[in-house]
């Protein structure tokens, strides 16, 4: 019996670990997108390093556990538009939310703070309601 689950949780305790460790170390809530977007908008330039050291770690990261999971089956679609709509969805959605799913929901829920709680749950929803048009009613992926 497979039990990828495992993975996606082993995955959720390290991306908690980080945020928490994160947050003890600089004072400053992990979101991803906030961490990218500073340095694409240039308003984090102050922490320039701290950041090209967080991207470059999740970048990384992954490349010692190559040869243990050579063939990787992720479901993702073949359909290149659908990657290209979702991405820029995904990307819109971060910045009407200010802020990411690492941000807001794995950080923010945590501290119980009411705005990562709402928009968790928005993400939630969207995620939901995207698959259902686009696998159900558009049948491209």
């Amino acid at each position: 019996m497979e039990q990828d689950w495992i993975w996606g949780f082993v995955g959720g305790l390290v991306i908690g670990t980080a945020g928490a460790v994160y947050l003890l170390v600089n004072g400053r809530i992990m979101g991803a997108s906030g961490i990218l977007g500073g340095l694409v908008d240039g308003s984090g330039m102050r922490t320039m390093w701290e950041r090209i050291a967080f991207i470059a770690g999740v970048i990384l990261a992954p490349i010692p556990l190559y040869p243990l999971y050579k063939e990787v089956d992720t479901h993702i679609t073949g359909n290149l538009l659908a990657i290209v709509a979702a991405g820029l969805l995904v990307g819109i959605g971060t910045r009407l939310a200010n802020g990411c799913t690492s941000g807001h929901g794995v950080c923010g829920m945590s501290r119980l703070s009411l705005r990562g709680i709402v928009a968790t749950v928005f993400y939630i929803l969207a995620g939901g309601l995207t698959m259902v048009v686009f696998k159900h009613v558009l049948g491209v992926i």
